[in-house]
This record gives C-alpha cells, sequence and structure tokens, in this order.
C-alpha cells in the first residue's frame, strides 16, 4: 500500500483470516523470527524447535497474507532454490472494542525503507462467534 495509514472497512470476512493466522502460535514466532533478519525455513526450524511439515505450511500461509516476504533466493551445492524469508511487519498491534476490531501493523522498514503503516478496521457485524 502507498499511503502511510489506510483504514479498511469491511461487511465481510475478508480480514478474519489474517486474524487467524496472528492468532496461530507457529506463525507468531515465524513472524518475530523474520523480524530483524532473513531466515530460510530450516534456520526458522532450528531457532524455534518446531516441525519443519508446520513451517512450511505456515510460512505459505503468511506469504499469501502478505505478512512475509521472499528476500532473496541462493542456489545450494546441489543445484536446489533456499528461500530467504523476512517479516513484512515490525509490530502489530491489536485493539478491540463495542465498534469491532482494528489490527494495526507497522511495516518493517528493513524490507521496503520505510516505516508505512496500515490499519484494518472490522465491524462488529462482520464477527461470527465460532463455539
Amino acid at each position: 500500500m502507498d499511503l502511510t495509514t489506510a483504514v479498511i472497512s469491511s461487511d465481510d470476512l475478508n480480514d478474519i483470516p489474517m486474524l487467524h493466522e496472528l492468532a496461530d502460535r507457529v506463525a507468531c514466532r515465524i513472524i518475530i523470527s523474520t523480524i530483524s533478519s532473513a531466515k530460510t525455513v530450516s534456520q526458522m526450524r532450528q531457532e524455534n524447535k518446531l516441525p519443519l511439515s508446520s513451517i512450511y505450511k505456515k510460512v505459505q500461509k503468511l506469504s499469501n497474507a502478505d505478512l512475509l516476504s521472499i528476500e532473496k533466493i541462493n542456489i545450494d551445492s546441489n543445484g536446489r532454490k533456499v528461500l530467504f524469508y523476512r517479516s513484512r511487519v515490525s509490530s502489530i498491534e491489536l485493539n478491540l472494542n463495542s465498534e469491532g476490531i482494528l489490527l494495526h501493523l507497522v511495516k518493517n522498514n528493513v524490507v521496503k525503507g520505510s516505516t508505512d503503516t496500515t490499519s484494518y478496521s472490522i465491524k462488529k457485524e462482520s464477527i461470527s462467534v465460532i463455539s
């Protein structure tokens, strides 16, 4: 997004999957692990002591949610691609009130050379409780 701050009102559930990803323990550990430096899936696994399959699944979901990006691609000695991922956010804040949910993301300035912020507003009418 080019704007420094954007508020996106949502009358549907498009923004809810991002909240599900952010609430996940594995996803949070991956994001935190890649804020200051790009990491391979193997490095994330070693640092966080998580199963490789969990890391791969979450990296894909976080990339699709635009929370992770590929910073660089290397070729290893066997000719295989090695992808280095970095968090696109340096800070995430969640505010829940009577109006709904405000999700505030601060872009990782290491990735884009800026400190842009994005806010997502999800109205309470869009939230369903699953029991």
